[in-house]
């Protein structure tokens, strides 16, 4: 008789609203601590294991598409994902874990065609805020550092992060005693500046000054400027932007691309990038002038000319 009465399985819409109503009364009660408040987050981890569930798949069985979606589009309705970014400093350890890797997920999931992911941040660009700051926060720091990098694989995210005022926050986080936490925001900032090839030109492009003078060469951040021109999708950029028909991005970008060029521990995949565009590189060296007469530049130019014509073969 007991199987008569098993109850229905929850659809993956009706599993993300009780996530939802889960995450909206811890967020409501955490402050007053309540033993019910506690049953309520060992509930809420064990839908975070099926919502992964339904979007990975399981060893019995792959995701189903249609289920995918209707996770997805009901995810997003409202807001879910804030909601459990506010509560995530207050799920235990798997539950974050299972968590960040629904939000990864949910980054790549179309519906109708369509990332509403993406159109959803567009829309709410301070989650993002609180994703970054939250490298402040050691308990969630790798949490919501993962969850950031998938969030920039939309160009349009990427772009608001790297025109936000706490871009300039990266330097202070890849400095930060914690090796792991440092080493994620690092992760992260290479991430920014090597993803969207045309929205990372435009932001070398108009912050060359702050990028190169305030940050690349001062001496607290020797170590960061050397990984900058350690990268080879970094030089490639910058490359590109040389060939720019606007003198001011192609002066900009000279003075970065001499730092990789000066670099004397360039790494093998650096100096092969030199050495196969060497004669492309000389001869668009070789026809670039400025308007007025610049003494220092034409030295620097010449430096990096006399560089790039004796890396061996």
């Amino acid at each position: 008789m007991k199987g008569l009465f098993k109850s229905k399985p929850r659809t993956p819409a009706e599993v993300v609203r009780q996530t939802r109503d889960l995450l909206i009364y811890i967020d409501l009660n955490w402050s007053t601590r309540e033993a019910k408040c506690e049953e309520k987050v060992i509930e809420l981890s064990k839908l975070f294991r099926e919502l992964k569930s339904i979007l990975y798949g399981n060893s019995e069985a792959e995701p189903v598409s249609e289920a995918c979606a209707q996770l997805t589009q009901e995810f997003f309705k409202e807001n879910t994902l804030r909601l459990l970014i506010t509560c995530l400093p207050k799920l235990n350890l798997e539950a974050r874990k299972d968590a960040t890797q629904v939000v990864a997920n949910l980054q790549r999931q179309q519906v109708h065609s369509r990332l509403i992911a993406s159109d959803y941040l567009e829309a709410n660009k301070d989650v993002l805020d609180t994703l970054i700051t939250g490298y402040e926060n050691m308990d969630i720091a790798l949490h919501y550092g993962a969850m950031l990098r998938e969030c920039i694989r939309h160009q349009s995210i990427a772009r608001y992060v790297l025109e936000s005022e706490y871009m300039k926050k990266f330097f202070d986080y890849i400095e930060l005693p914690n090796f792991d936490i440092a080493s994620d925001a690092s992760a992260t900032f290479k991430e920014l500046l090597t993803r969207h090839k045309s929205t990372v030109a435009e932001f070398l492009s108009k912050n060359y000054d702050w990028l190169l003078g305030d940050m690349l060469l001062d001496r607290s951040n020797s170590a960061i400027m050397l990984q900058y021109v350690s990268s080879k999708d970094n030089l490639m950029i910058l490359m590109n932007l040389l060939r720019e028909s606007s003198k001011t991005i192609q002066i900009d970008a000279f003075h970065v691309f001499k730092l990789f060029v000066a670099n004397q521990n360039k790494p093998a995949e650096i100096i092969t990038i030199l050495i196969t565009n060497r004669s492309k590189l000389l001869r668009l060296l070789g026809d670039f002038k400025l308007d007025k007469e610049d003494e220092q530049f034409e030295a620097d130019k010449a430096q990096v000319m006399k560089e790039i014509a004796s890396l061996p073969m």
